[in-house]
């Protein structure tokens, strides 16, 4: 079985739990140094993952969403003591929705970005293999979905291709005789997509999916290295969520900006929390200078 870096070779349950943690801290605490620990580790560890040609998609899809939330949220709301101006509408323009948008944007450009390094490092069957006795059912319908996306692209870039060979091309040719051969190929894209569930739905059910107690499709085994890495993601968990209670990551948009930023436990939280963040991109480092480290000793 093939793995898109070393973090994702471990045990799926050090896989979901720390992705686990990375998703409600990212979605939770809106502290902006913890934002933007998040933020650029989630796109370091996608760069990572998905090489070169990710900084493209993180340019054309991410960075416009963050600039349109960060934009759209001052059009909005108007909460804030601090008046900057006033918009054509008559309601007032505050530092504090301008800064509270720049943040929002922040988590969900970060939370998007965690959410596609999931998709590569959770495949289906370790979704399988976690959840596939407790909700077989619910299980398979996930493990689909997770590659439904990828598949349907594919599919559709297929159809394209052959398409194209009978002049109807998507790419070339005016504006509505594209957008006419584009709907064609979604059309028999969705109808392969149907037929296609339909196929393994029956499939699945002829092999007796869910009657009775089944095997795991991969079989994954639970290491000393694994055990130190949950080991490791508990303490991180536990340690941020100490912090979190206590007050120490407290911070506040409306109606001032508010919180604690430089104080000796905020510092060691930030620092626990960019460590945990870049977890398995340290992981991928340690056994690629390993790998050519041995490479070495054996020239």
């Amino acid at each position: 079985m093939g793995y898109t870096d070393a973090f994702g070779s471990y045990h799926p349950t050090v896989n979901f739990l720390y992705f686990s943690l990375i998703f409600v801290f990212s979605m939770i605490c809106m502290h902006p140094v913890f934002l933007m620990i998040s933020l650029l580790s989630a796109v370091w560890y996608y760069i990572t993952l998905r090489g070169a040609k990710a900084a493209g998609l993180i340019l054309r899809g991410i960075l416009p969403l963050f600039l349109i939330t960060a934009f759209v949220n001052p059009a909005f709301s108007h909460a804030g003591q601090t008046r900057l101006c006033y918009l054509p509408t008559g309601n007032p323009l505050t530092l504090e929705s301008i800064v509270y948008g720049c943040a929002a944007g922040m988590m969900l450009a970060a939370v998007l970005l965690w959410f596609a390094c999931f998709s590569e490092v959770f495949t289906s069957d370790k979704f399988v293999y976690l959840f596939g006795r407790i909700i077989p059912a619910m299980s398979l319908v996930l493990s689909m979905t997770l590659r439904f996306v990828p598949r349907f692209k594919a599919q559709f870039d297929q159809v394209r291709q052959v398409q194209a060979t009978l002049g109807r091309d998507t790419a070339n040719g005016p504006l509505l005789k594209r957008i006419k051969n584009a709907v064609a190929c979604f059309s028999i894209v969705v109808t392969w997509s149907m037929e296609n569930a339909l196929e393994t739905a029956d499939s699945m059910k002829s092999r007796g999916y869910g009657t009775a107690r089944r095997t795991a499709y991969s079989i994954y085994r639970f290491t000393e290295r694994d055990k130190t890495a949950l080991c490791f993601l508990l303490f991180c968990g536990l340690f941020l969520l100490c912090g979190g209670i206590s007050g120490s990551l407290y911070w506040r948009y409306f109606p001032s900006i508010r919180g604690v930023l430089i104080q000796p436990i905020t510092i060691v939280l930030a620092t626990v929390y960019f460590v945990f963040c870049s977890m398995p991109i340290y992981i991928d480092r340690k056994e690629v200078a390993l790998w050519k480290k041995s490479l070495q000793s054996k020239a």
